[in-house]
């Protein structure tokens, strides 16, 4: 995720030059002695504070945007692109190696702003100290093929560093506005010229908010009807023969014919890559957008909105094997007839943690085979990437919904080309023996993949479920759906021997917070906290003598992280009663401020049972990255006065 550093208009100009200059004194100061060939001098200063925001704050880099002229000229200009290395460099230095600064087609070399919708000779000094370039969006449709072909004849020996096709992002704007195709439902004819996949060019989108913006006026627009038309764009429609209509769109004056053919969704132009593998980050989903309009921890609702929320710090994988539609297939591919009809959607009614959760809904139809009492289907849910002989748990919250009786089991298969790599697949024992709530109920296997497949490399795979079902009549059509409610992956301990690690809030902090102009509102102020994780139990030592082989223990130094926490509150307790964190009132859930470990207290979210009353405590309850909802042992409270 990139930060923008935008300058644009006549009174951004003194900021584009000092941002090359750097801090400058109140002082008299001036050169020790005068120069008449000095030129603009440039210093890192800037470019030491933007890297130390983004560290901070948790992006990658920038998108440098100088939509503002450098009337300083070639003097400026070339400045400018030794500044963009600084910047580069102190990226790197402070967040890591993956930190991108990406040039803007904007300025040219003499300081004109000149858009030029393609790579040239004009904006490639721009281009080179950068590690990528994003194109206007305006361009004819040869543009895209111009600007590979220009890379492709650079001398790459006299560059700082290679630089590939890949490195050119060519702007699509899905409003329109001069993009080829007319934007919208027409964007793919764009992409289709840039051609990600085979020509090897990146796309960059203007304006995706198009699939809400567009349409919120309209009456009946809800979360539900917007999340339908932005699967359509980036997926396609549920159904493969739904005509989408796209817009008219005029060719420019002096561009070739082009035909595209009916709508593509935007992920047919890109290869399916998986999430990093999850025993280097752990893999976990609740299958949601980012919005909703209800809260649940564990099955339970906590929280209803009558507007609905939204929170990009919430948005998970929504399962890349069953959008547009699911791909379904007899398990052991034994029968001859058609597998049930499934669609996929996100359900905002029920979910086990969050907003949402995958809804699938099967249409089976009618059998007369002898064994048709007990048919069962493979549903693949998540590509993963997986290494050979490691070890890894799977963990899957789901439940059922129709008149069937069903045998349902989770499962992993590989999806590499050549041999069928087969995994050695295990059941674990439930985390509890304890009826779940909302009816939800959990798959635990642990898996592994022998040493023979893969070469040393990942193998592509899929997370998913076997769902075996029989129903009272087989001979007859039966509708039924699953929901599933969450889905995580993470690596097993390296051995038996090894102590896994439990995360912990270890304790809470509340800082008062009085609203400027106003008297002072009871528990209103900011909450933080501190985690930590427990080694449990303290082992007996039973080394045998100074050269004894074994350790004394081993940790699992895989320790588990914090998706958000979920913060309560309970009113002062009456006399004879003591606090009880499970009847707690739920307030929120970290991540609208970016922040971590804080979350800000906003008294028009207290629950009305509050009013009056001396005293609250307030509960911090961890979510971690591999799913598992603190039990309230291992979260914190702090007591706060009115």
């Amino acid at each position: 995720m990139l930060g923008t550093l935008i300058f644009e208009h006549a009174e951004s100009e003194p900021d584009c030059l000092r941002l090359l200059v750097g801090s400058l004194p109140i002082s008299r100061t001036g050169p020790a002695r005068s120069n008449a060939y000095a030129t603009i001098p440039v210093s890192p200063h800037y470019a030491r504070l933007l890297a130390e925001i983004a560290y901070q704050r948790g992006f990658d880099g920038y998108l440098l945007n100088f939509e503002a002229p450098l009337r300083g000229g070639v003097e400026q200009t070339r400045a400018l692109t030794l500044w963009i290395a600084l910047l580069e460099q102190e990226l790197k230095r402070k967040v890591g190696s993956h930190a991108e600064a990406m040039w803007y087609d904007s300025v040219i070399v003499n300081g004109q702003l000149r858009w030029q919708d393609r790579l040239n000779s004009v904006n490639l000094p721009f281009f080179l100290p950068s590690t990528s370039f994003l194109s206007n969006y305006t361009w004819p449709n040869t543009y895209p093929s111009m600007s590979a072909r220009y890379l492709l004849s650079l001398d790459q020996s006299t560059l700082p560093r290679p630089k590939h096709l890949s490195d050119l992002y060519i702007g699509v704007d899905v409003w329109g506005r001069g993009s080829h195709g007319g934007g919208g439902f027409g964007s793919y004819k764009a992409i289709s010229h840039i051609d990600p996949e085979f020509l090897g060019l990146s796309v960059a989108l203007f304006g995706q908010a198009w699939t809400w913006e567009s349409e919120q006026d309209k009456p009946g627009w809800s979360w539900k009807t917007w999340w339908a038309y932005e699967r359509k764009l980036w997926l396609g429609p549920p159904n493969k023969a739904e005509h989408v209509e796209v817009p008219p769109y005029g060719r420019k004056e002096g561009e070739p014919p082009c035909e595209h053919g009916p709508f593509r969704p935007i992920a047919d132009f890109f290869p399916r890559l998986p999430p990093p593998n999850p025993a280097v980050l752990p893999f976990f989903t609740t299958f949601s957008p980012g919005v909703g309009w209800a809260w649940f921890v564990r099955g339970t609702k906590v929280f209803v909105s009558e507007t609905g929320w939204t929170d990009v710090d919430k948005c998970t994988s929504i399962g890349d094997l069953v959008f547009p539609r699911p791909t379904l297939a007899w398990e052991n591919g034994d029968r001859d007839e058609p597998v049930p009809a499934a669609t996929s959607d996100i359900s905002m009614d029920d979910a086990w943690l969050g907003g949402s959760s995958l809804l699938i809904s099967f249409s089976a139809p009618g059998s007369d085979a002898e064994d048709a009492f007990f048919r069962c289907v493979w549903l693949p849910i998540q590509s993963l990437a997986i290494t050979p002989r490691k070890s890894y748990r799977m963990s899957i919250m789901y439940k059922v919904s129709g008149p069937v009786d069903t045998d349902i089991g989770a499962s992993i298969k590989s999806l590499a080309p050549g041999p069928s790599a087969e995994f050695d697949v295990t059941f674990a024992p439930a985390t509890s023996n304890a009826p779940l709530p909302g009816g939800w109920t959990e798959l635990l296997i642990d898996f592994s993949l022998p040493l023979e497949y893969g070469g040393g490399t990942d193998v592509l795979s899929a997370a998913g479920l076997v769902i075996g079902f029989t129903c009272e009549d087989p001979s007859q059509p039966v509708d039924f759906s699953v929901a599933i409610g969450a889905l995580s992956v993470y690596a097993n301990p390296p051995s038996a021997q090894h102590t896994p690690l439990s995360p912990k809030v270890i304790w809470a902090d509340f800082a008062s917070e009085k609203p400027k102009d106003s008297a002072a509102v009871p528990f209103a102020g900011v909450l933080t906290w501190g985690t930590g994780v427990s080694l449990g139990l303290v082992p007996a030592i039973r080394l045998t003598s100074p050269e004894d082989t074994e350790a004394a223990w081993m940790l699992d130094h895989l320790t588990p992280g914090f998706a958000y926490f979920n913060v309560y509150v309970q009113g002062q307790p009456k006399e004879g009663e003591a606090y009880a964190p499970e009847t707690a009132a739920f307030v929120g859930t970290t991540g609208l401020d970016g922040r971590e470990n804080r979350f800000f207290v906003d008294p028009v979210c207290l629950p009305g049972h509050l009013t009056g009353a001396k005293a609250a405590r307030f509960y911090v309850q961890g979510v971690t990255d591999r799913g598992r909802v603190l039990e309230w042992e291992d979260c914190t409270f702090v007591d706060v006065d009115a």
